[in-house]
């Protein structure tokens, strides 16, 4: 939901994963056209050198071609191989009234990503036994989820654990952006999470008939799974974010922002969103800066802040055993049919699945904040790519393509 003139900025880091040693190497433009050539590395640091330098080249003029009408100022990609090379991408610019570069894998809102997060903490939570997915919510959470009025056919006595990561309860999603200039009038305002979830108990069932079982993507839904983890264990939700998944795989650029945190860490690019009229229709290219907001209206659904290169690294860490047990996982990507996902799509707990063009199957989420779109997946071998947009409401077609590009391209 979320013009500018002159010439777009870009470039291409590329760095080593560290299980054979620390070595960089960095790719710098040297034409207008964005060709790029290799930095210095040491002898042998890469056993084909050339043929992944081709894919950055590819890979980086897909980037600028994002930026090219200035609708989307900016884009940030890092890139991870399945033997560990990082590359690092950016085009456009990370503000476009400085007119200064997109910094290379900078903070972004990931949105909701959030989701794959707090996915698993409930799952550790069911590996070690203290949750079941069959649990009712109200069990854990007695006479907190009922709806009221138009809402009154929701019920936490009749939804599960597994259908809230599911996106299957039919709960709604709250109204808090629902207002006259949307998050401009609430920007700075922090949301309490049982307020968000009172503003969709009023809503009608997703499903029109509260039918447990119909699809239907429900950001209310992950707030509720906040609260259940916060009630089983007695202690915050942005303490578990921390204690079982940043420091246990040890992410240094994610965090959870707390209270008043309006800001997002530096390095970061500014992220936009069009200006429009009463009707919320756009008014033209300009852009208005959003990246200051209080990020407490998306909650367990959408809060995190995160570079891209950290969102790969959560993501091999998670297929690889280091966050929840195989068990928990298999079960993560058991899927469902998922209506309004890009044909093909299916969601898990927490994730979705889909196929690239290339045939390969891959892991992820998505995520649109107000500023920021985000899109991070991983395949089978470990491949994995997050890609972020600084509008969230331009080109997103576009982006998926550059996407599943970068996401076939590392094979």
């Amino acid at each position: 939901m979320f013009s500018f003139f002159g010439r777009p900025a870009h470039g291409t880091q590329a760095r080593h994963g560290r299980r054979r040693g620390v070595v960089t190497a960095v790719v710098a433009a040297v034409a207008t056209a964005g060709v790029a050539a290799a930095g210095a590395a040491s002898a042998g640091a890469f056993e084909s050198e050339q043929a992944p330098i081709a894919k950055d080249q590819a890979l980086q003029s897909a980037l600028d071609g994002l930026v090219k009408d200035g609708s989307l100022p900016g884009v940030l990609m890092s890139v991870r191989s399945a033997d560990g090379r990082v590359t690092d991408y950016t085009a456009g610019v990370g503000d476009t009234h400085k007119k200064s570069a997109v910094p290379a894998d900078g903070y972004v809102r990931i949105a909701s990503n959030t989701k794959m997060y707090t996915a698993v903490i409930i799952l550790q939570l069911v590996g070690e036994g203290k949750i079941a997915l069959t649990d009712t919510v109200e069990k854990h959470l007695p006479g907190v989820v009922r709806g009221t009025g138009a809402g009154a056919g929701i019920d936490g006595r009749k939804m599960t654990v597994q259908q809230l990561l599911q996106h299957t309860t039919g709960l709604g999603n709250d109204t808090s952006l629902n207002v006259p200039g949307g998050i401009l009038a609430v920007k700075d305002r922090y949301f309490e999470p049982r307020e968000l979830l009172d503003s969709a108990l009023a809503q009608p069932p997703a499903s029109g008939k509260g039918k447990a079982r119909v699809w239907s993507y429900s950001n209310s839904g992950y707030v509720v799974l906040g609260l259940v983890a916060q009630r089983v264990t007695g202690r915050p939700f942005a303490e578990l974010v921390n204690e079982r998944i940043i420091k246990r795989i040890g992410l240094t650029e994610t965090y959870y922002p707390g209270p008043g945190d309006r800001d997002i860490r530096a390095p970061h690019p500014q992220g936009y969103l069009p200006a429009k009229d009463a009707q919320g229709k756009p008014t033209g290219r300009e852009l208005i800066d959003i990246t200051r907001f209080d990020p407490s209206v998306a909650g367990a659904a959408g809060q995190m802040i995160a570079t891209p290169s950290d969102v790969n690294k959560f993501m091999i860490a998670l297929q690889d055993g280091r966050l929840i047990n195989p068990r928990e996982l298999a079960k993560m990507r058991e899927t469902v049919e998922a209506p309004g996902l890009p044909e093909g799509w299916r969601y898990g707990l927490g994730t979705i699945e889909f196929k690239l063009s290339c045939g390969i199957t891959a892991y992820g989420h998505g995520g649109d904040a107000d500023g920021f779109q985000s899109r991070a997946a991983i395949t089978a071998d470990g491949r994995a790519v997050t890609l972020v947009g600084t509008n969230d409401e331009a080109g997103q077609q576009e982006v998926l393509g550059v996407f599943d590009k970068a996401l076939c391209a590392t094979t």
